[in-house]
Order: structure tokens, then sequence, then C-alpha cells
């Protein structure tokens, strides 16, 4: 066996088990936060298993390592999205190996940051029984959201679609069957992934979708950048979120609170995931202090071109 690809093999493998613990590091210090943790749940109204955020570390990078290449002329290499938290109140910094693609491929983690404006948005992978409460808390307060659904939720939840879209929030693509959007190469298999999500919310609803799309588990590609504004999407990544999608090890509500008012920013897209116990258990208070210290919060129709 060649002796250069054994030494390339096990080098990789030690690089991946210091990432896997500089990971968990940044991660406990909270100086970066990505979407990669492992929960398989059952959606309440069917007994379909969602595997939501599913990752095999060493598999995805071996992968890139190995198989790292072109496609058609742009880039195939898997990237999670992260972002870098700054004090002060000030906006965090984008993935820096990616900051040339996030402009180019019309992918957005920031509004206008000149002004006191958020942008709350709510990733929907399965129903918990939060959704209806969250509703009723937006409505309160007269604020619009958008939630990003996965097939599934679509067509087990259809009353709740309905209820979001007559109450003036977004539903928004978040992919039919929650894959790393990235893993796809074929152009054709890639749209479809959008498209299938499209026609259960037109079928639901009698609309058209909005074209905004949050790629499952924040990974992403340049070539899935390519696709996704090829077809007439703008990529929705955040610049806020923390572990609060892990049903059975929710933050208390005084953290969760807390971490949320500490990390709010001028242009914020927060990502709130609606199983969240906690989130709906805060949101009111939460919207509440926002709005006391002066914040708006806009749709996603209104993020600066």
């Amino acid at each position: 066996m060649n002796i250069k690809l054994i030494s390339t093999v096990l080098l990789s493998l030690l690089t991946v088990n210091c990432l896997s613990s500089n990971s968990l590091s940044k991660n406990a210090n909270n100086n970066y936060l990505t979407k990669c943790n492992i929960a398989s749940s059952k959606t309440p109204q069917s007994n379909t298993t969602f595997k939501e955020y599913s990752r095999n570390p060493l598999k995805e990078y071996l992968r890139n390592v190995f198989t790292n290449e072109a496609y058609n002329g742009f880039d195939t290499k898997e990237y999670n999205w992260y972002f870098k938290h700054r004090s002060n109140g000030m906006p965090p910094e984008s993935p820096k190996e990616t900051v040339d693609l996030v402009s180019k491929y019309d992918c957005y983690y920031l509004g206008d940051t000149s002004k006191k404006i958020l942008y709350l948005t709510f990733d929907e992978g399965y129903e918990n029984g939060h959704t209806a409460h969250i509703l009723d808390v937006l409505k309160k307060h007269n604020v619009n959201a958008a939630f990003f659904v996965v097939k599934p939720y679509i067509t087990s939840n259809p009353d709740l679609i309905k209820r979001m879209v007559d109450e003036g929030h977004l539903v928004c693509n978040h992919s039919a069957r929650h894959p790393s959007m990235a893993s796809i190469k074929d152009q054709e298999k890639f749209n479809k992934e959008l498209i299938d999500v499209e026609e259960a919310f037109e079928e639901v609803t009698e609309k058209k979708m909005p074209k905004y799309f949050r790629p499952p588990m924040g990974k992403y590609s340049e070539l899935s950048l390519h696709y996704t504004k090829n077809y007439g999407y703008k990529t929705i990544f955040w610049s806020f979120a923390y572990n609060d999608w892990q049903r059975n090890k929710q933050p208390s509500p005084t953290f969760a609170k807390k971490r949320i008012m500490d990390r709010t920013h001028n242009g914020a897209v927060i990502l709130l995931h609606a199983v969240s116990k906690t989130n709906a258990e805060i949101l009111d208070s939460v919207i509440t202090e926002w709005k006391n210290q002066g914040y708006e919060i806009k749709s996603l129709n209104e993020l600066p071109n």
C-alpha cells in the first residue's frame, strides 16, 4: 500500500480529533455556534422518525480531504455555518473562509445594522406542541416572523401552516428531507429538495412559497449556494442562535433570556427552535424587553438589498 496515502489518512485522523476537541472547547466558551449536534425525534403526528442535525465529523472531514473538487467550476467543499460573537453589541463576524461566498450568492446573516432592527426566525423540523403558543405571543405583540419548515412538518401540521400564513408570517423552505445540501452534486436532485417543499406548501395554502431558504444544519458549499441562488432563493443564515433544540436538555428560562438579550445586536437574524419549551415560555418577555430597548422586529421581506 502507498506509504504516502497511509500517512495522509493517519494525519487526517489526528487532525479531525484536534478539530473536534477545539470545536467542543469553542462551543463551551460560546465563541462559536454551529448546528451540528445529534438529535433524533419522532413527530407526534406521525410514525416517521425525523433525524435533525445528525453529524459524523470523521466522515465529513475525510470526505472533504479526499473528494474536495470543482463541479462545473464550483467548489464542492462542505462548510458549517458559524458566527463569532463580539462584545458591546457589535454584530458578529461571519466565517472568514467563506466571506466572499456570502456576498456573491445572496446569503444573509445580518440585516440593517445601522438601526435597531431584528429579524425573528424559527426552524421547524417537527412539532413539539409549542408552535401554537408561539403564534399566540407573536399575535399579541403584532410581530411577524419567518418559519423555516421541512416537508414532513407541512404535511403533518397543515392547520398550523395555514395559521402562520393567515397571521402574516413567512413560511419558508428548509428542504424536504433535511440533508446536507452540500452533499448533493446533481442539480436536479438538489432542486427536488426545494420543489417538494414548495408543492406541499402550495397544496395546503394555495399560495406560492416565499423564496427564502435555510440550509439544514447550516451546511453549505459554493456549489450548493450557487444552486440555491440559481433556483431563485436567498440563503438565510443567522447571527444569533444558541443550544435550544435538544428537547430533553433545555436551558433554564433565566439563562436563555439572558443569553438572548446579551447577544442581541442591530440587524440580527435571530434563529430560535420552536421545539424548545424554554423558548415558548420566555418569548413574551423577550419581545417585551426588545421593544423596551427600542428594537423593531421586521420581516425578511424588508432585508436590505
